[in-house]
């Protein structure tokens, strides 16, 4: 009954590759190893027989072939405890699992890597448990540790299954909120306790322990999922919020009350989270992920963020989550030297480090680390019902030489990241194919050709880009005094030369409001008066241009201190002496939204250039545009934006069509705090056009009402 002393020395080590092939039973006996122990008996159908002590903490006892038994274990000082033999269970995967995940094709990962439960019909009843599985291809040895072994690892070595790199180890009678690591015996480290990669639930951080989760939530989004297309001719108008710090310490379950009617009052139809998934540090505010399957615990459970876009889907409101998958963090206790080598990271650092940030950089050739990613996508659309996924960072993905002095050139001598360019046209296509309504967004900030390009015309896929080149120039215009503007008209034309050169959203995010860079209020010049008039005319005229809309939490009325995450938006804004200044802001993107929403022109044809013609683009010395939109029911809007410092009094516009236009939105109303000058309500064009009022650093909205 006696173990090999090879064997035993491996196992005292935690370095043995096959303890399944030692513990349980095996030869008319089973051996278990119950460390601290007291008594440790087998029992049968027929008998309970106690177990010889073998030394090392291991037992055993003689049993005839095919029997099955349990295991009952007493503690000093604790009842026995009755439970099955977790090595006298076959390997939780199966060869297609491994076949699959060697390939990098693996849809479904997390349910059969990371901590899942499990349930086996045996002879003597039912035996319940958790199975652990891992991919350290490195590792001499692997264990589990946690609670339910006093974090011993010599109590649950795992089995490795081949030249897979996987190990795997099911442990019965455990269960959800099991806190665990993966002891992991490296090649020349030693010992080091890794988080699971696949966790699906941690500890709130700083701890930074996995727990073992098994979701019991039950949707009721279902009506929401079958209407759900994915096409792009309809009002985007997304709020992009930082779940901490819209309202310190909110929970997933206080913004189901809070968050819901704020973005039904001002007709937002989507909200984009920063990412959600676990984190060590909160000043990365979520981009730089300990836990790409584990949304964090900062915030509350799995099922009450699961409850949150539940909740939002049934008020009608879409939800897009930023994703990183571009870089990681180096803490010792995630993925970073996982199996005491490169593994998830590029193991050159010219390719698997990003200087600027600190941080390591995927290995995107590698198939189970493509795997990794492209499965954790599937997974939030999934598991969590996300409407949308924001890649972050793509730029630095799509360029070997992105931000770094010494860079490795691809095969080919050049630039470009093949690796990951196939990798993003995998994600993109395969989102697409397994849940067609789902919006993948690119935060690309160069001019890479096609990064909205069906990946079958050799493009990455993408539904959506942000325009960071908009945002820059119109932001830079808007800064200037309106005495300079016109010098500088073409910022402010220039986007609509390739404006349907890919499909844009135009992002006021959350990097614009942090770093020193200030405010959308504080980029504006003049006194409170004229900046909160240069706010309400900057949002105007981007609900008018081509493209879908993004602002960032406390944007919506013109919050006037820089973003911190450690402290709530700037609600004070709204209150006492110059909260009338933000109030009417805040108005002002409520009735946007309203009217955007209901008006087809302003949206339906973001991406055709059928859907814009301008009717004055080139009055730099006025600070004046005038441009319309078109719907495809034949609507249209006309819209006047001046943006110098003085009104006109008569100026002369051509629309394109005769007949009535009706004023459905004006910047410069006394409701919103501005000068409320006596605009007529309707106005007529004929063969000689309009004559119109535009008042100072304002824009006005007109419909088409016909002839």
């Amino acid at each position: 009954m006696h173990i090999s002393p090879a064997d035993l020395d491996r196992l005292n080590a935690c370095t043995h590759h096959a303890p399944h092939d030692v513990y349980g039973w095996h030869h008319g006996v089973v051996r278990t190893r119950k460390p601290g122990a007291e008594l440790v008996e087998l029992v049968t159908a027929a008998a309970t027989v106690p177990m010889q002590p073998q030394g090392h903490d291991i037992w055993a006892a003689p049993l005839d072939q095919g029997q099955d038994y349990r295991l009952r274990i007493t503690y000093p000082g604790q009842p026995p405890r009755e439970v099955a033999d977790g090595y006298h269970f076959l390997p939780t995967l199966g060869e297609m699992d491994l076949h699959l995940i060697a390939e990098g094709r693996h849809e479904r990962l997390w349910e059969v890597l990371g901590a899942n439960l499990r349930s086996y019909d045996t002879d003597l009843g039912t035996v319940e448990g958790v199975s652990f599985a891992v991919w350290a291809p490195n590792a001499r040895g692997v264990a589990v540790v946690g609670d339910f072994c006093g974090w011993n690892p010599t109590q649950y070595p795992l089995r490795s299954l081949g030249s897979s790199g996987i190990w795997e180890v099911f442990v019965p009678g455990i269960g959800p909120g099991e806190r665990y690591k993966f002891a992991i015996q490296t090649q020349h480290a030693g010992r080091i306790d890794k988080a699971d990669p696949l966790a699906k639930a941690t500890t709130c951080p700083p701890e930074t322990d996995s727990v073992v989760a098994h979701s019991t939530y039950q949707w009721q989004d279902s009506q929401w999922l079958q209407e759900r297309t994915g096409a792009l001719d309809v009002p985007v108008n997304i709020y992009e919020l930082h779940i901490g710090s819209w309202k310190q310490n909110c929970t997933y379950n206080q913004l189901r009350e809070e968050l819901i009617p704020y973005l039904q009052e001002h007709h937002f139809t989507h909200v984009e989270f920063l990412p959600v998934a676990e984190h060590p540090f909160g000043g990365s505010w979520g981009y730089q992920v300990s836990g790409y399957y584990a949304p964090t615990a900062r915030w509350g459970s799995p099922d009450e963020l699961k409850a949150l876009i539940d909740a939002l889907h049934n008020a009608g409101i879409g939800v897009i989550v930023d994703w990183v998958p571009g870089h990681f963090p180096k803490d010792q206790f995630a993925l970073g030297r996982f199996d005491g080598q490169a593994l998830y990271e590029h193991p050159d650092p010219r390719r698997g480090e990003q200087p600027d940030w600190g941080t390591y950089v995927f290995n995107f050739g590698r198939n189970e680390v493509r795997n990794f990613l492209v499965a954790n996508a599937l997974y939030w659309a999934e598991e969590f019902h996300v409407d949308g996924l924001r890649v972050d960072a793509v730029a630095s993905m799509l360029y070997l030489d992105y931000s770094r002095h010494d860079w490795l050139p691809n095969i080919h001598g050049g630039r470009e990241h093949l690796e990951a360019v196939q990798f993003l046209q995998e994600t993109n296509a395969t989102v697409h194919r397994t849940h067609p309504g789902v919006w993948t967004i690119a935060e690309e900030s160069t001019s890479w050709p096609g990064v909205t390009a069906p990946t079958s015309e050799g493009g990455l896929g993408f539904d959506l880009k942000w325009n960071m080149g908009w945002m820059n120039d119109t932001l830079q215009y808007f800064h200037r005094e309106p005495i300079h503007r016109s010098h500088h008209h073409g910022e402010i034309t220039f986007s609509m030369v390739y404006a349907y050169s890919e499909r844009y959203v135009l992002p006021f995010s959350h990097d614009e409001v942090v770093h020193g860079k200030g405010t959308i209020w504080s980029r504006q010049p003049g006194d409170d008066w004229n900046i909160a008039a240069g706010v309400r005319a900057l949002y105007a005229y981007m609900f008018s241009h081509p493209g879908k809309n993004l602002l960032f939490m406390g944007q919506e009325f013109g919050q006037t201190t820089e973003w911190n995450e450690s402290t709530s938006v700037d609600w004070a804004n709204l209150e006492g002496w110059g909260g009338e200044w933000h109030r009417g802001i805040k108005r002002l993107v409520r009735d946007l939204g309203a009217v955007y929403t209901s008006t087809p022109a302003l949206w339906q044809r973001d991406f055709d250039a059928s859907g814009f013609h301008w009717v004055l683009a080139d009055a730099a010395s006025a600070n004046v545009l005038a441009y319309e939109r078109y719907g495809d029911d034949g609507s249209a809007l006309l819209a006047v934006v001046n943006l110098s410092g003085s009104s006109h009094l008569d100026f002369a516009l051509n629309p394109t069509r005769p007949g009535t236009w009706e004023l459905v939105l004006n910047t410069d109303d006394a409701v919103y705090e501005g000068a409320g000058n006596d605009l007529p309500r309707h106005v007529h064009s004929n063969e000689h056009g309009l004559r119109l009022h535009l008042p100072a650093n304002s824009v006005q909205w007109y419909a088409y009402r016909g002839e």
